[in-house]
């Protein structure tokens, strides 16, 4: 998978604190319990954006990448960052979990973020970023799924495993599964398995209610274009997109895909942006003096 109510991640009530970046190095947010997010942020045009990274990707894949570019061009706030396990984040990848990726998620949203924000998600960033929906649902003001792969490690993972490599999993906890993205095997834990089904969105109508785009390559040999499909029925937002590009792969990464997931985040910002509640312009100051005295 590399790159409805649900039971919602652990969150501390306790501040986390943020350190700025240094030359070349991106910032760090470090939680109460001592952990570490690495981020990139810049601020402007609202609503902002948010990329949610996939499985065993970081913040400086493609797609962040392209985001980026196209959100300093038009102005627009973004932010980027890792969870932890992942790129200059602290942490394992094996200790890693849905739960704590979502709570990554959610930390950077209530820290590093104000106000309304459209949030951008990549195969399992699609799983997190509807998380993060029914946990903020005040701050999330649209989503857009890259391959979005919510429920990936039971109904992509653990229901196609060998009965060997569930005995595997069972037994050591751990199994090595060939990457087509990689030379080297990448881990899936039976704790990744166990705390995905606490987890799992597309059981029951799922309680998001804000506007989705959804884009899926119908090439894509990772996560099924029909799971796409899958999610838009589940989700209860009447105003629901899917987009399917015939000839397009997992990655999405091709220049015409960067360009088309830009030109509706682009679109899906101004929709929302023409619906936020401007707060109200100060009263005119009446002819006379300059602070309205006369």
């Amino acid at each position: 998978m590399r790159d409805m109510e649900t039971e919602g991640p652990a969150m501390s009530d306790a501040p986390a604190t943020r350190s700025p970046p240094q030359a070349g190095k991106p910032a760090i947010l470090t939680r109460a319990d001592a952990s570490t997010i690495a981020y990139r942020k810049f601020d402007g045009i609202s609503p902002g954006v948010v990329f949610l990274g996939g499985f065993m990707s970081d913040m400086t894949g493609t797609k962040a990448a392209a985001l980026d570019a196209h959100c300093r061009r038009t102005g627009r706030a973004f932010l980027r960052f890792d969870y932890q396990g992942h790129g200059a984040s602290s942490g394992r990848f094996e200790d890693g979990t849905i739960g704590q990726w979502a709570d990554d998620a959610i930390a950077a949203l209530d820290e590093l973020t104000e106000g309304p924000q459209v949030l951008v998600g990549s195969s399992m960033g699609g799983w997190i970023m509807l998380l993060a929906a029914l946990a903020r649902p005040d701050r999330v003001a649209a989503l857009v799924g890259i391959a979005a792969a919510p429920d990936f490690t039971e109904v992509l993972m653990w229901q196609h495993f060998t009965p060997e490599v569930r005995a595997i999993l069972q037994h050591d906890g751990v199994h090595y599964e060939p990457s087509a993205y990689s030379d080297e095997p990448y881990p899936v834990t039976m704790k990744l398995i166990e705390d995905g089904r606490r987890r799992l969105v597309l059981e029951r109508p799922l309680a998001v209610h804000c506007p989705v785009r959804l884009i899926h390559g119908m090439a894509d040999a990772a996560v099924p274009w029909e799971h796409a499909l899958r999610l838009s029925e589940m989700l209860l937002s009447s105003h629901v997109t899917v987009t399917l590009v015939k000839d397009g792969d997992h990655r999405l990464s091709r220049d015409e895909d960067l360009a088309r997931m830009c030109r509706v985040v682009a679109a899906l910002c101004e929709e929302v942006g023409q619906i936020i509640p401007r707060p109200p312009a100060p009263p005119a100051t009446p002819p006379g003096s300059p602070d309205g005295r006369v």
